[in-house]
């Protein structure tokens, strides 16, 4: 009979404060947050994306009844999915707030800023275009590299229109004259800036690569790391392409849109112009 000892130095039967059952019991203790937590891992199969492992694994999981005081939480693969790509948003919106401020400033006007910025709205939708193109899953981390690159980008061609439309106006050009002259000369240079950058891009992602490691070097195909940079080419190389077609159009139709509203308050209000040019 197994005794322990009392404050009071007395020894007491430990059969008198309980009963002695053998069961199993807990290897370790894992907290997450300070919260008790069970992880259940697995390998993902062949040609199985996570985004579509979780599509098939939620409408199970919600089936199941929990007990009060528990739920599930999806990690791995979906929360560095969930915590990049809120990251990558905020990236995205500080690098387009500091275009926006710089193109304030340079052309101390709110109108031609936002000329020039709607041209990101453009590049976004042959991200998009691209993808379903392609059928090639929006991967957060590199098709969100891409498409903050591409608001660095897409503008610079519009930067151009816009200011070569404003020194024409300076000049003494009316509106119409200034917009036609600024497309001719300025066509060359966004052709040339978009072709020779999306040429550089296609082996990217086409899958293509360099094997250095032999001599002479040999061209791969599908190699691991074309396929991880293959989101962000194709994002760039559809997005500066759209972009840069539609910024022939959008640009000179919203200058002569934002003359014409400039010309009408001028006559509605001649005060305020003070006769100069923009």
């Amino acid at each position: 009979q197994a005794f322990v000892s009392a404050p009071d130095g007395r020894r007491v039967p430990l059969a008198s404060l309980g009963t002695i059952e053998y069961s199993e019991g807990l290897g370790s203790i894992r907290r997450k947050e300070q919260q008790r937590v069970i992880t259940i891992t697995a390998e993902a199969g062949a040609g199985r994306t996570p985004k579509s492992i979780l599509d098939n694994i939620q409408p199970l999981i919600e089936d199941v009844p929990l007990p009060e005081g528990y739920r599930v939480a999806y990690g791995g693969d979906d929360e560095e999915m969930r915590t990049s790509g809120a990251f990558l948003f905020q990236a995205f919106l500080v690098a387009l707030g500091l275009i926006a401020v710089i193109l304030v400033i340079q052309f101390n006007s709110v109108v031609y800023p936002f000329i020039i910025m709607f041209s990101v709205l453009m590049s976004l939708m042959g991200v998009l275009l691209g993808l379903m193109i392609t059928r090639m899953n929006f991967v957060v981390i590199m098709t969100g590299v891409g498409v903050i690159s591409l608001a660095g980008v897409v503008v610079n061609n519009s930067i151009v229109l816009v200011d070569c439309f404003l020194q024409h106006r300076r000049t003494g050009l009316d509106a119409g004259e200034a917009i036609v002259q600024a497309g001719r000369q300025r066509l060359r240079p966004v052709i040339l800036t978009a072709i020779t950058t999306i040429l550089a891009l296609m082996p990217m992602a086409m899958g293509f690569s360099l094997d250095f490691h032999t001599w002479p070097p040999s061209i791969m195909t599908k190699a691991e790391t074309s396929a991880f940079w293959a989101p962000m080419a194709v994002a760039v190389i559809f997005g500066l392409a759209v972009a840069s077609l539609l910024t022939l159009i959008q640009v000179p139709v919203m200058c002569s849109i934002a003359e014409s509203f400039r010309m009408f308050f001028l006559r509605r209000f001649p005060g305020n112009g003070n006769g100069r040019k923009p």
